[in-house]
């Protein structure tokens, strides 16, 4: 690598040398200083941002959301394809054990109308203050210490290499072991801004590209461009309440057409119902994140869409039978308002995307109210996203999530390649990420 030509510098004679360097001051890397300190193991804390736990405060603004209460299985099925990879980091730290370990730092947890587990008092920083206040002054174990401010350059030799804000050059760090956890490519502006990907690609580490996951996507009108201007304008922040979102298989995409319904008896990869929220280019929120995974990989492949369904709590003949009740001299919306309760965002959005002779029609109105479909241009920025999808490889990795091309090197957390929706399942498995390296790392010393 190369190092700026600076005479404070210190050479490798003066590295300071530790027990265990941590780099990423998020839930994967604190919960592995916890585990190794507790055991008596020295730990250095190193991140590039002024204070830890930036990402974990925010997510937390509105609310946070430590984990689930479902069931074990259903809870582990929410990782798909990386169940087998994520399955052992839940052994050591499942969403019981998440809800315990605040209880231990005098949070107390509920569980809430949608089986989403938050802290009682709804908030993030008083439940991150407790933990900094353990990890620095715990009952029992060693300190830890944190080295803020320290951007991670990679490494020379054997040395881990920082740049501390201000003119004193850079740091070396001697480590016997060195955990990675440095987040994904999502809120850059917070430390996760996967600029450690060259540093790892370098060393020969195989490295999933970064994708959005649980983001937002731009939509694609009639028109083949976005919303209209008038829709945009009256209808951009107004949340879609009380509807399902379905996934179609990718091999019936060439069925669906703009404007119209792909049908509401095609089988589904994704179903279910909630709410989103109209954006200035296309669509996001809860109900958009969870089936995000399915529509960015469809993308990939060509066009995609989603089918929406306005009414989920009423069947397509009973939608039929309302829509054809005579309505007079009434115009189209005041009908549908007054026998389906559609008004507002929902009857905006079929006026965006049904054209007028689809309108006109009972049968293909009724499918659009059960089916409309939501056609997808790209997915929002990877910088915009709540998490990101590629990274580590497990090839690459022991079960520990030692690298194989450096030993005594370890990844966690939102590094490697997985993904799962919001729900609390991002946190538990960074948690439990974070404390399965922890143990991998004591075991290995």
């Amino acid at each position: 690598m190369n190092l700026p030509a600076d005479p404070s510098v210190p050479d490798i004679g003066t590295a300071l040398t530790v027990d265990v360097a941590i780099v990423g001051g998020g839930p994967a890397g604190l919960m592995a200083a916890e585990v190794l300190s507790q055991a008596g193991v020295c730990v250095h804390l190193f991140d590039a941002m002024p204070s830890v736990g930036r990402k974990f405060l925010l997510a937390g603004k509105g609310g946070l959301n430590l984990t689930h209460s479902e069931a074990p299985e259903l809870f582990m099925s929410r990782y798909g394809s990386r169940q087998a990879q994520v399955a052992p980091w839940l052994g050591q730290m499942d969403a019981q054990a998440v809800r315990d370990w605040a209880q231990g730092l005098g949070v107390e947890t509920f569980v809430g109308s949608s089986g989403r587990v938050f802290p009682l008092e709804m908030k993030a920083a008083p439940l991150l203050r407790a933990w900094l206040q353990r990890l620095r002054h715990p009952d029992s174990g060693v300190p830890v210490q944190f080295h803020m401010r320290h951007r991670w350059l990679g490494w020379e030799k054997d040395l881990l290499v920082f740049e501390p804000t201000g003119p004193t050059g850079v740091r070396r760090v001697k480590a016997r072991a060195t955990l990675l956890a440095l987040g994904g490519a999502s809120w850059p502006r917070l430390g996760s801004d996967g600029s450690w990907v060259p540093l790892l690609a370098e060393q020969g580490v195989s490295i999933a590209p970064l994708k959005a996951s649980n983001c937002g996507f731009d939509v694609m009108g009639r028109d083949g461009q976005g919303w209209t201007e008038h829709f945009r304008t009256r209808f951009a922040g107004h949340p879609l309440k009380s509807v399902a979102l379905r996934v179609p298989p990718r091999a019936l995409g060439a069925v669906a057409s703009v404007g119209g319904s792909a049908g509401t008896d095609l089988p589904s990869r994704f179903e279910r119902q909630g709410e989103f929220v109209i954006t200035d280019s296309g669509v996001e929120g809860s109900l958009v994140y969870a089936a995000s995974a399915f529509l960015r990989d469809d993308l990939v492949q060509g066009p995609a869409h989603f089918l929406l369904d306005l009414l989920p709590g009423k069947p397509l003949e009973q939608v039929l039978r309302e829509v054809r009740w005579p309505r007079g001299r009434r115009s189209l919306s005041s009908h549908l308002k007054s026998r389906l309760g559609i008004d507002g965002v929902k009857m905006g959005l079929l006026h965006e995307l049904c054209s007028p002779q689809t309108l006109a029609q009972p049968e293909a109105l009724a499918d659009c109210l059960k089916g409309l479909v939501i056609s997808l241009e790209k997915p929002r920025p990877v910088s915009e996203a709540i998490s990101t999808a590629g990274g580590v490889e497990y090839s690459g990795v022991t079960r520990e999530g030692m690298l194989l091309n450096r030993p005594s090197v370890y990844c966690a957390g939102e590094m490697m390649d997985w993904e799962a929706p919001t729900g609390g399942y991002l946190l538990t498995a960074c948690l439990a990420s974070g404390r399965s390296a922890g143990l991998g790392i004591l075991t290995n010393l």
